[in-house]
């Protein structure tokens, strides 16, 4: 079997729930002037499109800067009635464009794309992430962030809007549980 194909047939339970496309990655337009100290801080997923890595309710990330200039993040979900942490590094790759980050959750791992679409600092984000497999396909993962575990179903509307506008597919995104107990 040609290897290429035998690659993909392992990476499909991988990326089922994701968005696969064929071809490369979109390029969708970033955050103009985008300010990294106005992001830090912790965020809560509100919808995403499903991924193999978060399976859990109560998702949220907090991002803080290293003294090294790398940024921390911190996801934690509860799942299997278990308080789940993973620790990852950030990193803005290039600084014309500060607002497409690469994050890695291992030494060893390659950075990943994630870029922040749209955000207010205060509210929302909209963050896009998308990997290219030898340039036949693709796969994609999109969240709608809020600084609250809650946000109004006019705002979640409105950021799906705004994605399908820059070309991102939300079909499916879903709501992620926020129904904590502290």
């Amino acid at each position: 079997m040609n290897s290429a194909v035998y690659f993909l047939l392992l990476m499909l339970p991988l990326i089922s729930a994701q968005i696969t496309q064929l071809g490369p990655c979109p390029t969708p337009s970033v955050q103009p002037n985008f300010k990294l100290d106005k992001y830090l801080g912790t965020w809560y997923e509100i919808e995403k499109i499903p991924a193999y890595f978060a399976q859990g309710k109560c998702n949220e990330v907090d991002y803080s800067l290293r003294k090294d200039g790398t940024i921390k993040v911190v996801n934690t979900q509860m799942f299997q009635n278990k308080l789940r942490s993973v620790e990852g590094t950030a990193v803005i790759r290039n600084k014309k464009h500060p607002a497409k980050l690469g994050i890695r959750y291992s030494y060893f791992a390659p950075f990943h794309p994630y870029w922040i679409i749209s955000t207010d600092y205060t509210n929302v984000a909209l963050v896009f992430s998308c990997t290219s497999i030898l340039n036949l396909f693709n796969y994609q993962n999109v969240w709608i962030l809020g600084r609250s575990r809650t946000l109004p179903a006019m705002t979640v509307n409105n950021a799906k809007k705004l994605l399908q506008k820059k070309g991102i597919n939300v079909s499916k995104m879903s709501a992620v549980d926020q129904s904590c107990t502290p």
